[in-house]
């Protein structure tokens, strides 16, 4: 009910069951109890799906309170346990459960020997992990789902170049050609991702030649990346079944049907929007990391705009590999949010001078910038960087926007600027390291489900492909914190839980 009152007045919160840790293990003088609270934490974590609405519902599961029927049934048994947990650290696993916003279908045990711990723990949990994409059975990852495939659906094209993506697009509906070319795939889209670079796709920046051959290429399909479940396979199609959940990153996510070549199609575990933030932004980090910033352990590493959605994955590979890191970020929350991802320094610019900061606790620079701003944020990381560092080019989305949209800066005397520190400027474009998609995803997914990786979802919601261009709008508002993530189809994710 509570749910319910939650989903009718728009106002998501936490919702805290209480359990026992008779419900994780038996007791042999209540086996009816035991069962009802085994029956309370397995309904908990069955709730988890309704985190993508901004509700969060988590179990606690104390060992022995000091209760007049703890007494009677326990005594002093209760010794071997360690006593009574006191009712302190009880209110102290509510909290921890309402401030940790990765928590969903959570059960926190609390033990006077062992505190406060998640159950199963990070080890258990390993234990039943799907293997990779190579190695896993595809039985393992089919989705049960009654898929009706229409004879039309709809989409976002781009119809005229813009930077202003609401000006550039629009929603058209399109006919669902069947049967589908021998090698093709027909993907039913639950959740797409929105990415800075939405705009600058709308004004044609990615593709080549003048304004008049790109203009011929329209409409053009718009959206980077989207997760779903296979509705329809061509009959060349070996390797992919109908039901299964699967990813893609290629134009034309920004719809409830996608068609695409069957080589384009990456098997994941869950169509959820953990896993698609993994894509573009959690494989930017994981990638460009390693290829282009060559990281490794023992350095200081300084991630520019860190809360958002590629930035809160850089900082947590980079402190997962050792490093110092350093993170900057405008207001309180997302500062916080950073802070609690673990990062050493946090730099909040509407506080703090970066380049006073910088200059002051890191006087021998940085050894790795991961940079995502550009314009003036460029300069100063550029100048903070120390002898052998290296600034890799994610983006420069401080520069996407204004009246005649992405501008290109000049560097004057960035030569000499490397040349007398030895350092290296690298770019990063994505989409030239499709070669080591599968592996990266799969590294990620691993370290999310062993709790090694935190996955941020912006919790404003954005419901159908007519909110498309207002996630765009809020992505560059500078509102956003963690990956801003657009449900395309509210059926699906609001499907109740199958006990």
């Amino acid at each position: 009910m509570q749910i319910q009152a939650m989903q009718t007045d728009q106002k998501p919160g936490v919702i805290i069951n209480l359990g026992s840790s008779s419900g994780l293990y038996p007791m042999y003088t209540g086996p009816i109890y035991s069962a009802t609270k085994g029956g309370v934490v397995m309904f908990t974590r069955s709730l988890a799906r309704f985190k993508h609405q901004g509700i969060r519902i988590n179990v606690l599961c104390p060992e022995y309170v000091q209760t007049d029927l703890a007494e009677k049934a326990v005594g002093s048994y209760v010794d071997r346990f360690g006593g009574y947990v006191p009712m302190e650290l009880v209110v102290e696993g509510a909290f921890e459960l309402i401030r940790d916003e990765s928590t969903a279908g959570s059960c926190l045990w609390i033990t006077n020997r062992r505190g406060l711990e998640y159950w199963p723990t990070p080890g258990e949990e390993a234990k039943y992990l799907l293997r990779s994409s190579k190695t896993r059975k595809k039985s393992l990852i089919t989705v049960p789902m009654d898929l009706q495939i229409p004879h039309s659906f709809e989409k976002v094209v781009v119809h005229t170049l813009s930077h202003n993506f609401r000006s550039a697009t629009r929603i058209v509906r399109t006919e669902l050609r069947l049967p589908l070319k021998a090698d093709h795939v027909l993907l039913k889209v639950i959740y797409a991702g929105v990415n800075a670079s939405d705009v600058n796709f709308s004004s044609g920046r990615y593709f080549s030649g003048n304004g008049k051959d790109i203009t011929s290429l329209l409409p053009l399909d718009s959206g980077f990346e989207a997760v779903g479940i296979i509705a329809a396979i061509g009959d060349a199609v070996r390797n992919l079944k109908i039901g299964m959940p699967a990813a893609i990153m290629t134009f034309g996510g920004y719809a409830e049907f996608v068609m695409v070549p069957s080589k384009h199609i990456l098997p994941v575990a869950k169509p959820d929007p953990e896993v698609l933030a993994m894509l573009t932004s959690g494989l930017t980090a994981s990638i460009a990391l390693e290829k282009a910033a060559q990281m490794e352990s023992g350095k200081v590493v300084l991630v520019t705009a860190a809360a958002g959605a590629t930035g809160q994955f850089a900082v947590q590979l980079a402190k997962l590999a050792g490093n110092t890191v350093i993170a900057t970020c405008g207001g309180y929350v997302k500062a916080k949010l950073l802070k609690d991802l673990g990062v050493d320094r946090v730099i909040d610019y509407k506080v703090e001078d970066i380049k006073a900061v910088l200059k002051k606790e890191f006087p021998k620079g940085t050894d790795i910038v991961y940079e995502s701003v550009g314009g003036e944020m460029f300069d100063i990381c550029l100048n903070a960087l120390a002898v052998y560092g290296r600034l890799v080019v994610i983006g420069m989305i401080s520069q996407y926007q204004g009246e005649h949209g992405w501008k290109p800066r000049n560097y004057t005397g960035i030569c000499e600027k490397l040349l007398a520190k030895s350092q290296t400027v690298a770019g990063f474009f994505l989409i030239q390291y499709a070669h080591l998609w599968q592996e990266h995803l799969d590294r990620l997914v691993n370290l999310f489900s062993s709790g090694k990786l935190k996955i941020g979802i912006d919790p404003k919601q954005f419901v159908g492909l007519h909110s498309v261009a207002d996630a765009v709008e809020y992505l560059h508002s500078g509102k956003s914190a963690g990956k801003v993530v657009i449900c395309v189809d509210p059926t699906y994710a609001q499907q109740p839980a199958k006990l």
